[in-house]
């Protein structure tokens, strides 16, 4: 109930009359945020596909510096469609120091893990390498961005010949694997944060800020009697970066409607055919690791019946894909954990709070997937190191992520700039991730319980 205060006196009084005559209406639900982008899809969407069809043959890109009402309505879009970007990109840096750094935080004192945490770690970086391993290879075996048209992704190519350049010049740069690893660790931590989004860092940019607020993260944690206050500010930081995203995504549905109305008044109905493709990539990397790797891990390391396991573990998994939060199934988990697979409560608490912002195997697959098809579909060819690049950074975002509906977004972001993806592009996949948020956090959280009881077993 709001509080009376607030309410302006005619208001009040209207409402009391209204409950004594007994004809008070009960308060209207929100709309669903994720409801809302996908409505935002589906009109952008269809703008988008008649004004195409309506100047199938005009020049749209001549067309797009025109002064008639279409040029005018393409030119607004990009504009609405960019605000979004740029609140999430604003807060990028100061999230992921934060995120990074509390992550390694809450594992506790790194002296005292023992056993238990670096088995822990271990498996985790095995399931998330082995998820972005199955996620990079479907994309470069199915292709689903090069379903586009060549013509259209001349067309892109053309439109954002900035980015294919800058692109371009970083494959040129390439340097040797050695040399890539040795740059992780950053010379100057400030100036890879400057140099991060816009390529222009001398070392790996954003791997290297990853890796910086890793070490930043231990070393509080074996010097907690002197950073209390550190870590309170990272804490303020972390909260204060979540609330602009909050804004963000409250602008998300117009900002969504914008960009793919724009996407699809440039590139017509193929756009659409080739998102098809790139739903059935992810579905495919998430059923490979769920069906695949994680009965292989529960056969051989925990001993444990696969079949069994899902039945029992089938609370929990509900519950994730109803919420797309693994931090709201955390006490479904804990319980399911504990009750129906029989866990010690100090292994299922430590290792499913842990797993529940670090083990995000199927936000680790995911963002690798989505980097490599807007490459594809941007036709900007990614070297080797450039994916080994995607896949480290990937695997260190999963970490980073926040466990709640859309948290990958802004990550997914810093990666595809990093390797000189348009940031543009991810307006086409935003539509249609909250589905595949449903089914990849579905991914994290048996994730989690398949790692509890790895864990476990050995000890």
């Amino acid at each position: 109930m709001p509080n009376e205060d607030t309410i302006p006196p005619k208001l009040a009084a209207r409402g009391a009359n209204a409950t004594v005559s007994g004809a008070s209406a009960p308060p209207r639900k929100k709309m669903p945020l994720h409801t809302k982008i996908l409505i935002g899809l589906l009109v952008g969407a269809t703008l988008g596909l008649a004004a195409n069809a309506a100047n199938s043959r005009i020049d749209l890109d001549a067309l797009f510096h025109t002064t008639d009402a279409l040029g005018h309505a393409l030119r607004i879009a990009e504009f609405i469609g960019k605000i979004f970007l740029r609140l999430v990109l604003m807060v990028v840096l100061p999230l992921i120091v934060s995120a990074l750094a509390l992550g390694v935080l809450e594992l506790g004192d790194v002296r005292k893990l023992g056993r238990i945490g670096l088995r822990t770690l271990l498996l985790t970086l095995v399931l998330s390498i082995s998820s972005v391993a199955i996620g990079i290879t479907l994309v470069n075996a199915i292709a689903p961005g090069r379903s586009l048209p060549q013509e259209q992704r001349e067309f892109l190519q053309e439109k954002y010949a900035k980015d294919a350049l800058a692109a371009e010049k970083q494959a040129k740069a390439a340097k040797p694997l050695l040399n890539m690893l040795l740059d992780i660790i950053p010379a100057n931590p400030l100036q890879e944060m400057v140099g991060a989004l816009d390529g222009s860092s001398p070392g790996n940019g954003m791997l290297a800020v990853m890796f910086f607020a890793l070490i930043v993260g231990i070393a509080i944690s074996l010097t907690p009697e002197r950073t209390g206050t550190l870590v309170n500010v990272l804490e303020g930081l972390f909260d204060v970066s979540m609330v602009i995203i909050g804004f963000a995504m409250r602008l998300a549905p117009y900002c969504v409607a914008c960009l793919v109305f724009k996407v699809t008044a440039e590139l017509g109905v193929d756009i659409l055919k080739t998102l098809f493709w790139f739903v059935l990539t992810v579905l495919a990397g998430l059923g490979l690791q769920m069906f695949v790797v994680y009965p292989l891990m529960l056969a051989t390391v925990a001993r444990r019946r696969p079949l069994q396991f899902f039945r029992d573990v089938s609370e929990a998994t509900f519950t994730a894909f109803g919420t797309s939060s693994s931090n709201a199934t955390l006490p479904t988990a804990l319980r399911v954990a504990q009750e129906n697979l029989g866990l010690p409560r100090e292994i299922a608490r430590f290792v499913l709070t842990i797993g529940a912002t670090g083990n995000q195997n199927g936000t680790a697959l995911y963002e690798g997937v989505v980097v490599l098809f807007l490459a594809q579909v941007f036709g900007v060819e990614l070297t080797v190191a450039q994916q080994i690049t995607v896949v480290l950074m990937s695997v260190l975002a999963g970490v980073g992520t926040a466990g709640v509906p859309g948290g990958s977004i802004p990550l997914i972001i810093v990666v595809l700039t990093s390797v000189g993806v348009p940031a543009d592009g991810i307006g086409i996949i935003m539509g249609i991730d909250r589905i595949l948020d449903m089914c990849r956090t579905t991914l994290n959280v048996t994730g989690d319980l398949v790692l509890a009881t790895c864990v476990a077993r050995a000890e």
